[in-house]
């Protein structure tokens, strides 16, 4: 038990040190003047637009994590899930510890459900990963339709078709079940970083951006990988981070590249603050009362 307590106490130690860090060092590359005053003569029926955007990416998703459940025998209804899935956007963003809002919904539908943690962390690991697939689909798609990077096409389309053949033969080796759905998962996929695409285009609309979108985008994309790197308030600072670095190597300015950034987290924050509806109505979910992080965590460390 000692071990698993300091071995905690490092982790959350490991984020709010990658976060600090990740913070100051783009501190150092902007100024918050300019920020404040962009943001201050942005349009905000384009933020509205953006914000949509991405409340419809998070409804798809929402059902894209419910055909991955459907498919270990977990019949949940799209409502109940959406729900559910709203709480653990909420605590992507502010539970305490390692878990975050994933590892809570396992442990909650194991605890509510006749299903194994074990079967319901494959579905919710093939929904991330069917996530980073649409993501690198888009991102070759991108990279395509920029002539500067000098990557030939045939390269870009190779590696896109060598990569998703590897995912299948993989799924089909180790994880066949979940191939019976992998169109429609997957088409579900690609609409959700779609739309989140189009949630940062309304964002350089809204802060009358008149150039090329695709850099912008590219990195926009490319940042969404930091999100499974270990920090608290939901990446803050990380993807910020590496819309810093883009923005320098690509030469582009990276006001804005960090402005777009920390607009589509607030968007996202907004979005997620609506999973307290449930904190304060966990009769909402079937519960009359919700399982703190520390009982969730507790027992997802036992199972390690």
């Amino acid at each position: 038990m000692k071990k698993n307590k300091y071995w905690s106490i490092l982790k959350h130690a490991l984020k709010i040190i990658i976060t600090c860090g990740a913070l100051y060092w783009v501190s150092q590359k902007i100024s918050l003047h300019e920020l404040k005053e962009a943001w201050q003569t942005s349009n905000p029926m384009y933020l509205l637009l953006a914000m949509l955007c991405y409340m419809i990416s998070q409804v798809i998703a929402s059902s894209r994590l419910n055909s991955f459940l459907n498919v270990i025998g977990l019949n949940l209804s799209e409502r109940y899930n959406l729900r559910l899935y709203q709480l653990g956007l909420l605590y992507n963003f502010f539970l305490p510890g390692g878990i975050g809002g994933d590892g809570y919904k396992i442990y909650f539908l194991k605890k509510n459900y006749p299903v194994k943690g074990r079967r319901v962390l494959s579905a919710v690991f093939f929904d991330r990963l069917s996530g980073l697939w649409a993501l690198a689909m888009i991102t070759g798609c991108l990279i395509i339709f920029m002539p500067r990077l000098a990557i030939p096409n045939t390269v870009t389309i190779g590696i896109l078709l060598v990569g998703t053949a590897s995912y299948l033969y993989f799924l089909r080796l180790f994880f066949r079940e979940f191939i019976t759905k992998f169109i429609r998962t997957h088409i579900k996929a690609l609409a959700v970083q779609s739309f989140q695409t189009l949630s940062a285009i309304s964002i350089l609309y809204a802060l009358n951006f008149e150039g090329k979108f695709s850099p912008y985008l590219l990195i926009f994309l490319l940042s969404s990988l930091v999100a499974i790197v270990p920090s608290i308030l939901g990446g803050v600072g990380l993807r910020e981070s590496m819309m810093t670095f883009g923005a320098t190597y690509f030469q582009l300015d990276a006001h804005l590249a960090v402005l777009v950034s920390i607009t589509f987290y607030v968007i996202s924050l907004l979005v997620a603050s609506s999973g307290v509806y449930y904190i304060i109505r966990p009769q909402r979910l079937g519960t009359d009362k919700l399982p703190s992080a520390t009982e969730v965590e507790e027992e997802l460390e036992k199972e390690e």
